[in-house]
């Protein structure tokens, strides 16, 4: 995808883009931006309730050089689910929800393979924070062999909320962690199941690991200390589908 085309830019641009329910990824807007048309965009991002993040203005000219005016906006390729919608839907279907939860995967390529992973192996959904996660891009899509296009895919403000109404909904969360005392082959993924996976410099946030049903860890037997999150993903996932054939 041409990276043009990924994002718009310029403050009234930016606005008719929302006003016109275009697909918004995420906002950059320079620290200490004011005006009349300034107040009127942070209005709508609030009222949208779009993520937006205050930056210097050199960070905007590494984008573009081009008149941003202090705004830009990344259009998503795909639309965001409602997992709240999603699990219940799931139940009254019969189905046995299985989710995966990606706590900080920033790395585009590795978000592209575990999506693609878990489409092919049937996952209902994929849960992502709405801050600190890989954004969604032409070259995620891409990475994922168009799974991205195939699998909601649930944008969440608060994780630990949704993990929380996950486990209240009669879901176990399953967080892979090399804390763990049990081997993943231990645990039942045959029961409504969250797979919850974190990223590769930091793991699990410790508050989700404590609140998870169970933690289980991969046999590492060589001298690196971890598996590529994306490999994990895929080991953890397919111990599922095995289980559940």
């Amino acid at each position: 995808m041409n990276q043009e085309k990924e994002f718009i830019f310029g403050i009234r641009a930016v606005i008719e883009a929302i006003k016109a329910d275009k697909l918004i990824d995420k906002l950059v807007i320079r620290r200490g931006l004011t005006g009349e048309l300034s107040h009127e965009l942070m209005s709508l991002i609030k009222e949208y309730q779009l993520p937006f993040q205050l930056v210097p203005n050199e960070r905007i000219n590494r984008i573009t050089q081009k008149n941003h005016q202090g705004v830009i906006a990344f259009i998503s390729p795909i639309e965001f689910q409602n997992i709240e919608q999603i699990i219940p839907s799931l139940f009254e279907a019969g189905k046995t929800p299985f989710v995966v939860i990606l706590d900080k995967v920033t790395d585009v390529r590795n978000f592209g393979a575990i999506t693609r992973t878990a489409e092919c192996a049937g996952v209902d959904a994929i849960i992502i924070p709405e801050k600190g996660s890989a954004r969604i891009s032409g070259d995620a899509v891409k990475t994922s062999a168009g799974a991205l296009h195939k699998i909601p895919v649930c944008r969440v403000q608060n994780l630990l909320h949704t993990i929380k109404f996950l486990k209240s909904s009669g879901i176990q969360i399953v967080a892979a962690t090399e804390k763990a005392a049990d081997y993943y082959y231990q645990t039942d993924f045959t029961v409504p199941t969250g797979i919850l996976l974190g990223s590769e410099d930091h793991g699990v946030e410790v508050e989700y690991l404590r609140i998870s049903d169970k933690l289980v860890k991969i046999p590492i037997l060589g001298e690196i200390e971890s598996l590529n999150v994306s490999v994990a993903a895929g080991v953890l996932i397919y111990e599922a589908v095995k289980q559940r054939l």
